[in-house]
């Protein structure tokens, strides 16, 4: 028997990620406190991977708490600069010194997903980009930053690869689909694995 696939995400970009592999599942918000989660492991010096994983099988339980025999995927993302976690910047200010931070630095994607079925973990997976942004000028990040308004604000960079954030980048070492935060190739290997979609 087939169990149902969930995506515990409301992320258009996972969506499409997931549509686009040809997968049929659903997608269900997960009802958790990210930065509640989130807090006292950086207060705790948890790395940016390990906070990735856990927001990851945070998201993947919580749904898989409350849709039994459903086979669910979790899935977060964090950003660093060394050992530092940038958060998405909340407005212009905040996506500017983002950007002054990251100009001219290689910075880290780290990138988690989690499977969970019946409130229990069952899989986990880390998987990392590396990205150079070219040194920017004050001026210019003023000026991108009026260009693309407040879809600054929907990623974590104040970027969007996919759009005018390829721009600022110098090197790219890493998959789109970590860039974009969940990584499918690992996923669908291990889809195949558990026999739930064609191998």
């Amino acid at each position: 028997m087939t169990l149902s696939l969930i995506l515990a995400s409301s992320s258009p970009f996972r969506r499409m990620l997931m549509e686009n592999a040809g997968l049929a599942f659903a997608a269900v918000r997960a009802q958790i406190d990210e930065r509640a989660i989130e807090a006292p492991l950086e207060r705790d010096g948890a790395t940016p991977d390990a906070v990735a994983l856990v927001l990851a099988k945070a998201k993947a339980k919580e749904v898989s708490d409350r849709f039994s025999g459903a086979l669910v995927i979790g899935s977060d993302q964090t950003m660093s600069l060394g050992e530092t976690v940038f958060h998405k910047p909340q407005n212009l200010m905040e996506a500017e010194n983002h950007l002054l931070a990251l100009s001219g630095k290689t910075h880290r994607l780290n990138s988690a997903i989690a499977l969970a079925k019946d409130g229990d973990i069952i899989w986990e997976h880390l998987s990392h980009a590396e990205l150079t942004m070219r040194p920017l000028s004050r001026q210019f990040i003023g000026r991108y930053l009026s260009r693309v308004g407040e879809k600054a604000f929907a990623s974590v960079g104040a970027y969007q690869l996919e759009s005018e954030g390829i721009q600022l980048f110098s090197a790219i070492n890493g998959d789109y689909f970590t860039i974009l935060g969940l990584p499918m190739l690992p996923l669908l290997g291990k889809l195949r694995e558990l026999d739930m979609i064609d191998g």
